[in-house]
């Protein structure tokens, strides 16, 4: 094993930063496991801007070169919206990052992190490695998904600070009724699936949906435990053929990782069994509901592991608290792109749904934005910000909590009266659009400013295009609205 290190210590990736000594050990020591876990591939994937995973899968025996010299892929992969076409001029001189940067369809390069080897539960012939993404040359892409937030935990450090975060996630289950893989039904994107239930919903939590829904949940429980996952409940979520799986509180980077392996396992063993899996916000189908994704988090002194959002004897809300929210209330919506990054994910932010639809905090109040649950000599003190669809990009919905957070404490500011009746207060909305939330992100500061005027115009172009496509498309509104009429 000492060999093996020693070869992938001396290669490419070592040379240029991006593989540590401990890094070429562990790299060594997962070399040594592909044989006793009996892969016979592995698929390194990295999350790209929307929280999708890409890769490439390579055989056993290629492992090692992967870990010495990286894998390359095609730049375009950074550069696409969510329909998957290229959004940005590749085919000239400059694409919007300099010029002879991330054009002609060139290669970027993928750096294995072999902390995050894992064995595919639905396909046990198979492993994962997550990976990083860097420009052919080794240097930083500053806008990859895994950067951003690595940059956005390095200032939590910094500041003496480590962030905890607990996830819940609501997502439905449908069974499928029709593929729709005709050669017609292919496109940029294709048809989706039609599908019909697994179970009628409505009967939040009852002992008897849950029991129609035990064997699914079941198989992706356990498929969560052979990952690693730290998977903490199961439940049958409100709408028809909703769940929402919850999460122990662990690292931001961890669970990033854990919410893309998570997603992209249900949808796999779902496929795998005839039916669909999706995070998406508010599917369209008859009496459906929208699904969340609820962020706990609380902060610690790094030096003692003290919870500082834990309140005073009396009940007051600690300065770190208070800053903390009040900064998550003033770059709500600046943040909304990353934390509700579709269309889709604004049809969510309706009064009395147990959503937010403005920007304010209150006292364990699931209507409010920001949800407190902390109380004297509660250790596990948090808050719970309820804003984001499930669709979100873990990397940049963490990074955005922990940068907003951040200007919070560093600004000395401090959050208004927690509200009671949150759909009747005087709070500012949240944005009503993709758009409006473009616009939000393109006039904030602090985007610019911790991670750079580059990641603010490309995300923004990438949602522009999607926004765009949207507007120039015959909705079912349209053609019942004014078919007939005119």
């Amino acid at each position: 094993m000492a060999d093996i290190a020693s070869d992938i210590a001396a290669g490419f990736l070592a040379e240029h930063g991006h593989m540590t000594p401990e890094d070429a050990r562990l790299a060594a020591d997962v070399i040594e496991r592909l044989q006793a876990d009996g892969i016979e591939t592995v698929r390194f994937s990295f999350a790209d801007q929307h929280g999708v995973l890409r890769g490439k899968t390579m055989v056993a025996g290629a492992v090692a070169s992967a870990f010495k010299n990286g894998i390359t892929a095609p730049s375009t992969l950074l550069l696409k919206d969510t329909s998957h076409r290229t959004v940005f001029p590749v085919w000239g001189t400059d694409a919007g990052f300099g010029t002879g940067a991330l054009v002609g369809a060139g290669d970027i390069l993928l750096v294995p992190d072999p902390a995050t080897y894992r064995v595919l539960p639905f396909s046990p012939h198979s492993a994962s490695i997550l990976c990083d993404v860097v420009q052919k040359d080794g240097s930083a892409i500053p806008f990859s998904a895994r950067t951003v937030l690595k940059t956005a935990l390095d200032k939590l450090t910094e500041r003496g600070l480590q962030l905890t975060v607990g996830l819940e996630v609501e997502f439905h289950i449908f069974r499928i009724e029709e593929t729709r893989l005709a050669h017609g039904d292919a496109g940029m994107p294709g048809l989706p699936p039609e599908t019909s239930l697994l179970a009628h919903g409505y009967q939040l939590l009852t002992e008897g949906v849950y029991d129609m829904l035990e064997g699914l949940m079941d198989e992706l429980r356990r498929g969560c435990e052979t990952l690693g996952l730290p998977i903490r409940s199961m439940e049958a979520e409100f709408g028809p053929s909703q769940l929402e799986f919850t999460f122990d509180p662990d690292h931001p980077m961890a669970h990033a990782d854990a919410m893309m392996l998570f997603r992209s396992m249900t949808k796999q063993y779902c496929r795998q069994r005839g039916l669909h899996g999706t995070f998406m916000c508010r599917p369209k189908v008859d009496n459906g509901a929208a699904s969340g994704w609820h962020l706990h988090q609380s902060v610690q002194d790094l030096a003692t592991g003290d919870n500082l959002f834990m309140p005073a004897a009396d009940g007051t809300i600690s300065p770190t608290a208070s800053a903390w929210i009040a900064g998550l209330l003033e770059h709500a919506a600046e943040c909304c792109l990353l934390t509700t990054p579709t269309v889709n994910g604004y049809k969510r932010y309706q009064p009395y749904q147990l959503a937010p639809d403005r920007i304010q905090w209150g006292h364990d109040n699931k209507g409010a934005m920001i949800r407190a649950l902390f109380s004297p000599h509660d250790r596990a003190s948090r808050i719970e910000n309820r804003v984001a669809e499930p669709a979100a990009n873990p990397y940049y919905y963490f990074a955005s909590q922990i940068l907003a957070g951040l200007d919070g404490l560093a600004r000395g500011l401090e959050a208004p009266a927690p509200v009671e009746t949150p759909y009747d207060s005087g709070a500012p909305e949240l944005p009503k659009s993709l758009i409006s939330a473009v616009e939000a992100f393109e006039a904030g500061t602090l985007f610019a400013g911790a991670i750079g005027p580059e990641f603010v115009a490309y995300l923004s172009r990438i949602k522009r295009a999607e926004w765009d496509r949207y507007l120039t498309t015959v909705s079912e509104w349209e053609q019942r609205e004014y078919f007939t009429l005119f």
